[in-house]
């Protein structure tokens, strides 16, 4: 076989060639796993939600609806019924307020309004400081513990901001913007309980 003569119209040949076909193999592997990646994602999901809401009979994640927390702005609320009574609410929450950037958590409130659990869904705190939270806040310490919260009687602050919530030591800004998406998971389900 000869060899091809350099030049700009067999390099680019040649390029287009590879190209279409990485994306062609691109195209197929993300067909592929689209499916078991959503089935996942909802598994992960129904998990958060058994994890910090009562026990229920119906399907939160199909009867789910938004809440309203200002102009522009709403979040994802799951009901959960025990035969056809309302026993609490699952409300995914985020803050953009962390110190490294978003943090996601679901949070779970009784009929009443109080805080149920949480689970902390995504976050890129640091290690070892603001990746506390997913424990910090369950603790039986009185001072970091907001389970069985009720936040009609007013929103969520750490003790350094009058607060009655003792922030992560040493990270403080992390402990704000956890107990923010907390405070707006509350602003979105408190119309519709």
């Amino acid at each position: 076989m000869a060899k091809l003569e350099s030049s700009l119209l067999n390099m680019l040949l040649s390029l287009t060639i590879i190209c279409v076909c990485g994306g062609g193999i691109l195209a197929c592997v993300n067909e592929l796993t689209r499916e078991p990646i959503e089935k996942a994602k909802k598994r992960k999901l129904e998990n958060a939600i058994k994890e910090v809401v009562p026990e229920f009979d119906n399907s939160p994640s199909e009867e789910a609806y938004y809440g309203k927390i200002n102009e522009g702005d709403s979040l994802k609320i799951y009901p959960a019924k025990k035969n056809e009574q309302l026993v609490g609410v699952a409300v995914e929450s985020n803050s953009m307020k962390g110190f490294n950037g978003e943090i996601k958590i679901i949070v779970g409130f009784d009929a009443e309004g109080k805080i149920i659990n949480y689970t902390v869904l995504q976050h890129t705190e640091t290690p070892g400081l603001g990746d506390k939270m997913k424990l910090w806040f369950k603790t039986n310490n009185n001072r970091q513990n907001i389970l069985g919260k009720n936040l009609s009687l007013g929103e969520l602050n750490v003790s350094k901001n009058g607060g009655d919530v003792d922030a992560i030591t040493a990270a403080t800004i992390s402990s704000r913007a956890f107990l923010d998406a907390v405070n707006r998971a509350y602003v979105a389900c408190r119309g519709r309980k």
